[in-house]
């Protein structure tokens, strides 16, 4: 038979019933409860097999059933107050709304994935849900971003496991008309479509599709359309799909069609056009270049338009490790832009960008990471860990600086809960204090909610976990088995009143999923201790191409598959939105265990402490700054170079966490049957940490110390048709092309006292060769601090030193003084430092230029 041509008809909803075309258009139904319950009224269990999808739901129901609600006025009623309340919710002014003083009018966040909701699967791990989150927190805090990525018309992959244990993937086509999207339309009706010029004369189009999150537009960008040949519509296929030249024009589809849709839907809609743009990794890094052409054409040079983009671009870097960056051959990059893709941009200009051009890069490599930080005047990584990783990995795009100089600071990642809160726990908060909002309730006050309250929920979380994963793992079964009758373990995997620890993300092998089977009889013991016994949950998906990780997922499966540990280790396959939300508060303990320091952030943990779920973790990521000893167990990191070593040192240390402190504490009952000490964790970490470990917390931090400066550097270069752009411009070129010649030729110091005591003020006087240049081009520093053993200077602080007056002279040095404080005893050292000084720099790091003296 031939290939059915599939499409989806949404229904026609009844007058009466017309609001809830609204409430199921905007994605804000995927984190508010009560319109999720208005949905799940009209059939609950359509609602559950739809996977909690309105627009799906609205087109499984039969019309009977609509006929029916529309005359059942309580229904219709509450539909409608849902639906003003939405429009309050998109109207009024929230906490963006109220911030003093300057700030940008348009934000736009590019990402190459978003996981908003389960029913829109365009992610595949942490980078997407991290986006998605991104995004519902800026909606619910008022802040005016755009968001932009790709329409994948088969998602990730959906994964299932074979009799042998091994991952299988299968990419069912979406129909983007099934889902919460529009089309972007011109006034005519026509669909936006947006072009860009591609090698061989070929032109590459695509239309735009449109998500509303809450007051957040999301635009994706979909080549499968007609105008396109064959093999351009397949371009946004999959996520992270095909090969090189695949990946390659994504990007280029992703950063420069990006810009080129916002600007459409900006004119369309009559919004302001962003003026901080916002790189989430580095997939998107190809928007500066088409912002820099759009400058371009307004009559700035290269250089020029690179200053004023550079100022208003930030760039957040998710990976701790080179190998997890695109990098491209420089010839294949070159192909691309030696055409008319972006008029006035030169392609020696935009290899340069992304050159490895400092010790230990490669040469003819494209890094878009690199070109990233190069494209941005402000970067970040995703926990203060990682921001230290960075700076030591990107160090080389800053010769002569030391790693703690280099311009790569951190913003901790955060989850969004309303998203990742369990509706127990936001109705217990709703019945104790008022508002669903647990980031702002006082889980501390024990007269307000009881240990019994905290428990009785808890249990009843973990309770729904175990419903859940026999569901699943019968699911799992009839698919492996069609015609097999079901075994009757299966209804009985899991116990709910059984210590219950999760592990779920994707599969790569520096998150160690196997570590848990370093010693197979010590985790046999105990998951089947008849006292004190422990039941594992675990969930992920491993690349389509990464062998390695589908053998761990194999092994793991296959021990899980013995007789006398299945019912309390447990695989579930095809890891999404909708299991994660069940997952993570049901259970008791999340289990984290990469290599360290290769976790960025790691959020699963995050989310699960949202719950009143205590962590048991390496020192990684976020886990590293936020563990305090009450929210959890910090498992060693051993410090042997042997892989094999390692690896036993830490099973043994995660094996003994969970047999000698977490099975005890979890089971020591009182009389009333709690485990006081237990909850006492509970509150802890919910009180201390729900708003701390909030995306409402992350996108506040980006807001005051990103977006806004920014905005007012972006600003300021583009006052007066750039006149400021291009005198920066100016000024770096005749910095950059003098300081081979600036020096420190001489340091005299004085003022001490033979023997030096605390108190006493070091004078110094530096002779700086300027090689050119005025004093007022550079910042002359006196770095000091305590010497360490290895000669390094540590716990290091700044004095400037500023210039004499009169004391320069033609071919002679300028001479900079000042006076250093020893304000505290031991081991004292100093050197001094040149670096280039302008107003309109955001760090002093910013050329990559430093002289020190030696």
């Amino acid at each position: 038979m031939k290939a059915i041509r599939k499409f989806t008809v949404r229904a026609v909803l009844p007058e009466r019933l017309s609001a809830l075309e609204p409430l199921a258009a905007n994605l804000r139904w995927s984190w508010h409860e009560p319109t999720r319950r208005l949905f799940e009224r009209i059939d609950p269990a359509v609602w559950q097999s739809v996977g909690h999808d309105p627009i799906a739901l609205l087109g499984e129901v039969g019309r009977e059933r609509l006929d029916e609600l529309a005359t059942d006025d309580g229904y219709v009623d509450e539909a409608w107050r849902l639906r003003d309340e939405l429009r309050s919710y998109l109207d009024e002014p929230r906490w963006y709304q109220g911030l003093e003083g300057d700030k940008p009018e348009r934000i736009a966040y590019f990402s190459p994935e978003f996981g908003i909701a389960a029913a829109l699967p365009q992610y595949s791990g942490g980078l997407g849900i991290l986006a998605g989150d991104h995004l519902k927190a800026a909606s619910d805090l008022g802040v005016p971003l755009v968001a932009v990525g790709l329409f994948y018309k088969a998602g990730y992959f959906s994964q299932s496991i074979s009799a042998d244990g091994w991952q299988l993937e299968s990419y069912p086509t979406l129909d983007p008309d099934g889902l919460p999207l529009s089309i972007l339309r011109n006034p005519d009706r026509s669909p936006v479509q947006i072009s860009l010029a591609l090698p061989g004369d070929r032109t590459l189009h695509a239309r735009i599709w449109q998500a509303e999150v809450g007051r957040v537009r999301l635009l994706l960008l979909d080549t499968d359309i007609p105008e396109n040949t064959d093999e351009l519509r397949q371009i946004t296929d999959r996520l992270y799909g095909g090969g090189g030249e695949h990946r390659l024009l994504q990007e280029i589809l992703l950063g420069i069609g990006g810009v080129r849709a916002v600007c459409a839907w900006a004119e369309l809609t009559g919004s302001s056009e962003p003026q901080v743009f916002h790189t989430n990794e580095g997939h998107a890094g190809f928007l500066g270049l088409e912002r820099i052409a759009d400058l371009i054409g307004e009559g700035l040079l290269f250089a020029e338009a690179l200053e004023v983009v550079r100022a208003g671009t930030v760039f957040t870097t998710h990976t701790p490790v080179p190998a997890g960056i695109d990098r491209f051959d420089s010839s294949l990059v070159e192909r691309y832009f030696d055409t008319g893709l972006l008029p006035g941009v030169q392609a020696s200009d935009v290899l340069a960008l992304g050159a490895e051009t400092y010790p230990g890069g490669t040469a003819g490599v494209f890094n878009m990471a690199v070109m990233g930080l190069r494209l941005a005047q402000r970067a970040n990584g995703v926990s203060k860990l990682h921001g230290r990783v960075s700076r030591a990995m990107f160090s080389g795009l800053w010769p002569g600086f030391d790693v703690d100089d280099v311009p790569i600071g951190s913003v901790t990642n955060g989850v969004h809960a309303p998203t990742w809160t369990d509706p127990l726990l936001q109705d217990l908060a709703e019945r104790v204090f008022g508002t669903a909002d647990t980031a702002r309730v006082d889980w501390a006050n024990y007269d307000a909610v009881s240990d019994f309250d905290l428990w009785g929920a808890r249990s009843t979380m973990r309770a729904g976990l175990v419903a859940d994963a026999r569901a699943r793992t019968a699911r799992s079964w009839r698919g492996q088995n069609p015609s097999g009758g079901m075994p009757s373990w299966i209804g009985e995997i899991l116990d709910p009143d059984v210590l219950t620890i999760g592990f779920a993300r994707r599969v790569p092998t520096y998150k160690r999923l196997t570590l848990m089977l370093h010693d197979r009889e010590r985790l046999r013991s105990l998951l089947t201790d008849p006292a004190r016994p422990v039941q594992i949950v675990v969930a992920g998906k491993s690349h389509p191409a990464d062998d390695e990780g589908k053998r761990l997922i194999q092994e793991l499966v296959q021990f899980a598959a013995e007789p006398d540990v299945r019912g309390r280790l447990v695989f579930l396959p095809d890891y999404d939105i909708g299991m994660a939300q069940t997952l993570y508060p049901g259970t008791d303990v999340w289990l984290n265990n990469p290599l360290r320091p290769l976790e960025a952030c790691g959020t699963s943990g995050m989310k699960a402490a949202l719950n009143g779920v205590l962590n048991l973790s390496i020192l990684d990521g976020w886990w590293d700054e936020y563990f305090d000893g009450e929210n959890g167990w910090a498992i060693p990191s051993s410090d042997s170079s042997d892989p094999e070593e390692r690896d036993r040192r830490e099973a043994e240390a995660l094996y003994d966490l969970i047999e000698h402190e977490i099975a005890p504490r979890f089971y020591d009952r009182d009389q009333d049957g709690l485990p006081r000490r237990w909850i006492s964790s509970i509150r802890h970490t919910l009180a201390v940490y729900s708003s701390e470990l909030s995306a409402e917390r992350m996108v506040r931090q980006y807001t005051e110390d990103l977006y806004r400066p920014a905005a007012l550097a972006e600003a300021a270069l583009s006052a007066s048709h750039f006149e400021a752009g291009r005198e920066l411009a100016a000024w770096r070129a005749r910095v950059v092309e003098a300081w081979p010649r600036v020096s420190v030729s001489h340091v005299e110091s004085g003022g001490v006292a033979s023997v030096p005591q605390v108190g006493d003020e070091l004078h110094l006087r530096a002779h700086v060769e300027l090689g050119g240049l005025a004093p007022e081009d550079v910042s002359v520093e006196a770095v000091y601090g305590r010497s360490g053993e290895d000669g390094l200077l540590v716990d290091t602080a700044v004095q400037a030193l500023e210039p004499t007056t009169g004391s320069s002279a033609a071919g002679s040095a300028t001479v900079f003084t000042g006076t250093v404080n020893l304000a505290r005893a031991g081991g004292f050292g100093y050197s001094v430092r040149v670096l280039p000084k302008n107003a309109l720099l955001a760090s002093p790091a910013d050329l990559g230029l430093i002289a020190v003296a030696h």
